[in-house]
C-alpha cells in the first residue's frame, strides 16, 4: 500500500512555480528521503500533503484520501514538524501535550512524557526560556506523541546536536520497523544516506530522481586520489577515459572512477604514482550532478 501518492501535482504562486508535475508514491513502512536545495519545492510539497495548500493542478492523496478535501481526516493519523516551527512563548511541553491531546481526542501525557525524558526536555520549561534546539525537541515530541501512521518532518535536525540527531534517527528507525511511514525532508545528503531506504530529489520544483539508496550507490562513482612522484612529468600523462580528474593540486590529483577498479589498478601499475587511494562511492558528487542538470534530464 502507498501511504502517499501524488499525480502531476502542481502548485503555482501567481506567476512563480512552486512544484510542477510531481509524481510520488511512498509505500507504507518506508523511511523516505525528500532531498533538494533550499527553494526547490520541498516545503511546498509538504504543505500540500498536510492540507495547508490547495494544488493548482493534479492531486495528492494520503491514506487514499484527498489531502485538500479530506484534510481533517488525513491529519488524524499524521504527525508533522514544519521547517519554520513557531510556538507561543508561554507554552511548556506539559501544557502543549494537554492541548494537543484534547485536539486529537486522546491522552498524550504518558507517551509525550516518555519522549520528553528520552530527548532531555524539561516538561515545565516555557518556550521563551528554551534554546532553539529545545524548541525543536518540543516540536518533535508533539509530532511523535500520538504515534502517527505517517510522520512528515521538514528539516527536523535543524538546531539539534549530534547526540540528539542519533536519538532521533533511532526513534525513526523503530517507527518504520513497526510499520509506520516517515517522510523526511532535508537538504543534507549525509543524514538521508544513513537513515532512508529511498530518496526523491527535487530541483526547481521538478522531480529529477526517485530511487532506492542502494541503486543510487550502485551508480555513484568512487573517489580516487593520486599523488605523483617528484620525477613524474605531469604534462605527459595521458588520463584514461574511465578517470574524470576534477581537481589538480600540484602533484596530488582527485578524480572519480567511471569504470571497474581493476582497470584503474592495471593502469596505475605502469604510472609514476607514489600513492593511490580508492574511496567509497561518492553520493555527494552524484547529487550535485542532479542539481546541475536541467529538470527532466
Amino acid at each position: 500500500m502507498s501511504v502517499i501518492v501524488t499525480e502531476q501535482l502542481t502548485k503555482r504562486y501567481g506567476r512563480r512555480m512552486g512544484i510542477e508535475g510531481l509524481n510520488l508514491s511512498v509505500p507504507e513502512g518506508m523511511l523516505f528521503g525528500f532531498l533538494g536545495p533550499n527553494g526547490s519545492g520541498k516545503t511546498t510539497t509538504i504543505r500540500v500533503l498536510v492540507g495547508l495548500l490547495r494544488p493548482s493542478e493534479g492531486g495528492a492523496r494520503v491514506f487514499g484520501l484527498d489531502c485538500w478535501r479530506a484534510s481533517h481526516r488525513v491529519k488524524t493519523d499524521v504527525g508533522y514538524l514544519p521547517g519554520d516551527l513557531r510556538l507561543y512563548p508561554w507554552l511548556t511541553c506539559r501544557v502543549a501535550l494537554q492541548i494537543f491531546g484534547r485536539v486529537r481526542g486522546r491522552d498524550l501525557t504518558k507517551t509525550g512524557g516518555e519522549l520528553a525524558a528520552e530527548f532531555g526536555l524539561e516538561p515545565d520549561l516555557n518556550v521563551r526560556r528554551m534554546s532553539r534546539g529545545m524548541r525543536q525537541k518540543l516540536g518533535l515530541i508533539l509530532a511523535l506523541a500520538h504515534r502517527p501512521r505517517l510522520l512528515i518532518l521538514d528539516e527536523p535536525t535543524a538546531s539539534l546536536d549530534p547526540l540528539m540527531q542519533d536519538k532521533l534517527y533511532q526513534h525513526l528507525r523503530d517507527l518504520a520497523s513497526a510499520g509506520h511511514t516517515v517522510f523526511f525532508s532535508s537538504h543534507t545528503l549525509s543524514e538521508v544516506e544513513q537513515l532512508c531506504d529511498r530518496a526523491a530529489i527535487l530541483r526547481e520544483g521538478k522531480l529529477v530522481a526517485d530511487e532506492t539508496l542502494e541503486a543510487l550507490r550502485a551508480r555513484a562513482r568512487r573517489v580516487v586520489t593520486m599523488r605523483w612522484l617528484e620525477t613524474a612529468k605531469l604534462d605527459e600523462i595521458t588520463v584514461p577515459a574511465f578517470l574524470d580528474v576534477y581537481e589538480r593540486r600540484d602533484r596530488q590529483w582527485y578524480a572519480s572512477l567511471a569504470g571497474p577498479v581493476m582497470e584503474l589498478v592495471r593502469w596505475s601499475a605502469g604510472q609514476p604514482i607514489e600513492d593511490l587511494s580508492i574511496g567509497q562511492p561518492d553520493l555527494t558528487r552524484l547529487f550535485q550532478q542532479y542539481y546541475e542538470l536541467e529538470p527532466g534530464m
